[in-house]
């Protein structure tokens, strides 16, 4: 009887300090996947963060500059498009843009290729030529019945890269 008490105690020994083992592994890579997780969770906060930062300014997400328009009988949406619409009839003109101050370089005139509304009153826009490129600050004054009028505030052309 002793012996099967002894034995009974010896394999109860073995299974305590087995599952004292196997439970520490299974919590040491636990927490190593929680760590995993926690850092993951961290770089898509930081993106989130930084994606809302970068629509700050933008019409879509300026409430003031849309009850601007919604004052004037204005929908926000459907003037945003007509300002792109009117500032790329603009690159129809055999000079390029009239808004980008710089005449033709080797016989190619400059023209804007894309461009951001910022609010009621301005947007950014880069143009280029297909060797220089910039970016312009422009002013736009929009009513219903007329086309947009646009006003340069800013231009900066960037130099261009020279290859090593």
């Amino acid at each position: 009887m002793k012996n099967v008490i002894l034995y009974a105690f010896v394999f109860s020994l073995l299974f305590n300090v087995f599952q004292f083992v196997n439970s520490t592994k299974i919590l040491e890579g636990k927490e190593t996947e929680v760590q995993k997780v926690k850092t993951q969770l961290k770089t898509s906060r930081d993106s989130l963060m930084q994606l809302s930062n970068s629509n700050y300014f933008a019409l879509e997400s300026d409430e003031d500059a849309q009850e601007y328009f919604f004052s004037n009988n204005l929908d926000y949406q459907k003037v945003a498009v007509k300002v792109k619409e009117d500032l790329i009839v603009l690159n129809e003109n055999k000079n390029g843009n009239q808004l980008v101050p710089y005449e033709p370089i080797d016989g190619k005139s400059f023209i804007v290729n894309t461009s951001k509304i910022l609010n009621h009153r301005w947007l950014i826009a880069e143009f280029s030529n297909g060797d220089l490129w910039g970016q312009i600050l422009v002013k736009y004054f929009v009513s219903a019945d007329r086309p947009t009028e646009f006003e340069t505030v800013e231009t900066v052309l960037y130099e261009r890269q020279t290859k090593n």
